[in-house]
């Protein structure tokens, strides 16, 4: 009776076509980011290869462009999270819009029946709603908020981090088998033999010594 009294709300199917809107651009960045966590992935192993070659220049170009992919996926990933807190906001809102249209039905069938007007009702659901539009005008306004441009590059970060992977290449140089063909024995001389020193390890070692710890961090 009341629905041909007061007609249907379009409330709840706009929330659910809105909710709908909402998941398919939240999966559409989540592939994106999926996408651009490789193409990083990809600079990176192109740097080594570069890197291998000897060609510093290509290196750090690949380095910067992995850089620019992972800016990216941080800033899908702060989109994915205002549009986490939309729908939030949105099914809390459904949710009180219900509430809201299920109190108006309520005072406007005792208004039939008692053909009388409660105005304390009225004040409590304006109130309500206009509390509703505030907070959604507030996560409008949080939503329109421009995003700052990639920051530049740091050239000494940047070359520490070519310097890692330099640093990994040659420990996978090192730890490679040998492939050359066994020498001969020598037969030493008979007679007492003097114990040869241990070498002491230069500083080029105990520098790859403690980039390779590094890398294995």
């Amino acid at each position: 009776m009341f629905s041909r009294i007061f007609g249907k709300p379009k409330q709840e199917t706009n929330a659910l076509g809105t909710l709908d809107k909402l998941n398919e651009t939240l999966e559409m960045l989540e592939k994106k980011e999926k996408v651009l966590i490789k193409k990083a992935a990809a600079e990176v192993e192109k740097a080594k290869e570069f890197t291998r070659a000897k060609n510093k220049r290509a290196a750090i170009q690949c380095l910067k462009r992995k850089r620019l992919y992972e800016q990216q996926v941080e800033q899908l990933g702060n989109f994915q999270l205002r549009i986490h807190d939309q729908m939030i906001m949105l099914e809390g809102a459904k949710a009180t819009t219900e509430t809201v249209d299920a109190l108006r039905t309520g005072a406007s069938a005792m208004k039939a029946m008692q053909k009388a007007t409660n105005i304390d009702d009225v004040d409590t659901t304006m109130d309500e709603i206009n509390e509703q539009t505030e907070n959604m005008k507030q996560i409008q306004e949080a939503l329109s908020a421009p995003i700052g441009a990639a920051a530049d590059f740091d050239e000494d970060e940047l070359e520490a981090e070519l310097e890692e992977l330099e640093g990994a290449e040659l420990e996978e140089q090192l730890l490679q088998p040998a492939t050359t063909a066994p020498a001969a024995p020598v037969q030493a001389p008979a007679g007492p033999q003097r114990n040869r020193p241990t070498p002491k390890r230069t500083a080029e070692e105990d520098e790859l010594a403690a980039l390779q710890a590094e890398m294995a961090l």
